[in-house]
C-alpha cells in the first residue's frame, strides 16, 4: 500500500467525487441486457473495493487517536460522524482488525490478519456478507486448531468465495467445519471454553443486561423456565351482563 501525501488523498478523493457525480447522472437506456448486467457487477465490484481504505482509516483511528480527540469512544465517534448504530459501527471496527493493514509496536507494517479474504475483498472479488461467512467460521473454529490450519481455512474460504454466493459459501464452511471436527470432541470442547452467563451493572431504570452462552443442556433447562414467566396471566372470566341478570333471577321468587 503506498503512503500517499495529503494533497494526493484529497486529489483523488475529489476525483472519485466527481466521477460518481457523473456516472449518477447517466440514463443506461443505450445498453443491452447483458451490458446491463455487466455494469451492475462492476458497481458491485467497485462498492466491495472501497471496503479496503475504510479498513485503513479505522485502524489508524485505533491506534492514533484517543478519546479525547475523538470526543468519544471510536465505537461512539463513527456512528456519529457516519450516521450509523453502534453496533454497525462495533462491526466494522472488528472487520477492519480482521482485514486492515496493521503495525507491529515496531512500526514495522504487518499483512491483515485474514490475509487471503483481505486480498479477495480488496480485488472486488467478495462483499460483505462472504467476509461474514469467513470470520464467522473462523471464530468458532476450537482454540486446539493450530495457526496453520486457520491460515489454510482463510485462503480456501477466500477463494470459494470468489465464485460462491454467501449462502453456498456457508454451506461449504459447515462441511470444512465438520471435516475438521468429525467426531464433535473439539466442539464439545470449545463448548465448555465459551460457556458462561455475565450480568451487566444495573441501570437507571432498575434492568440489567445479560449476555453469554448456553449449552444445548442448559438451553433446554432454561428454555421452559423463559416460557413460563413470559406467558400471559390467565385472565379472569367476568360474566356478561345476561349472566347477571340470569343470576338475580335465580335468587327472587320461583
Amino acid at each position: 500500500m503506498g503512503s500517499g501525501g495529503r494533497e494526493e488523498i484529497v486529489e483523488v478523493f475529489d476525483a472519485l467525487d466527481a466521477e460518481l457525480d457523473r456516472l449518477c447522472e447517466l440514463s443506461f437506456e443505450v445498453l443491452t441486457i447483458p451490458e446491463r448486467l455487466r455494469a451492475l457487477e462492476r458497481l458491485e465490484r467497485v462498492a466491495r473495493r472501497l471496503r479496503a481504505p475504510q479498513h485503513a482509516l479505522i485502524n489508524q483511528l485505533g491506534a492514533q487517536a484517543g478519546e479525547a480527540e475523538l470526543g468519544a469512544k471510536l465505537r461512539s465517534a463513527l456512528a456519529d460522524r457516519l450516521r450509523i448504530t453502534k453496533a454497525e459501527a462495533g462491526r466494522r471496527i472488528d472487520e477492519a482488525a480482521d482485514l486492515g493493514p496493521r503495525r507491529a509496536l515496531t512500526g514495522e507494517p504487518l499483512a491483515p490478519q485474514l490475509s487471503a479474504t483481505a486480498a479477495a475483498q480488496r480485488d472486488g472479488l467478495i462483499g460483505d456478507g462472504h467476509v461474514r461467512v469467513i470470520r464467522g467460521f473462523l471464530a468458532h473454529l476450537p482454540a486446539e486448531v493450530d495457526l496453520p490450519t486457520r491460515e489454510a481455512a482463510d485462503a480456501d474460504l477466500a477463494r470459494k468465495a470468489s465464485s460462491y454466493r454467501r449462502d453456498e459459501l456457508a454451506k461449504y464452511a459447515q462441511r470444512i467445519m465438520d471435516w475438521l471436527n468429525p467426531d464433535g470432541e473439539l466442539r464439545e470442547q470449545e463448548r465448555a471454553r465459551k460457556r458462561g452467563i455475565t450480568i451487566g451493572r444495573q441501570e437507571y431504570d432498575g434492568m440489567s443486561r445479560i449476555s453469554g452462552y448456553l449449552t444445548p443442556e442448559a438451553r433446554a433447562t432454561v428454555e421452559p423456565v423463559l416460557a413460563k414467566l413470559a406467558a400471559p396471566a390467565p385472565a379472569t372470566r367476568r360474566p356478561n351482563t345476561g349472566h347477571r341478570h340470569h343470576a338475580r333471577c335465580g335468587r327472587g321468587r320461583p
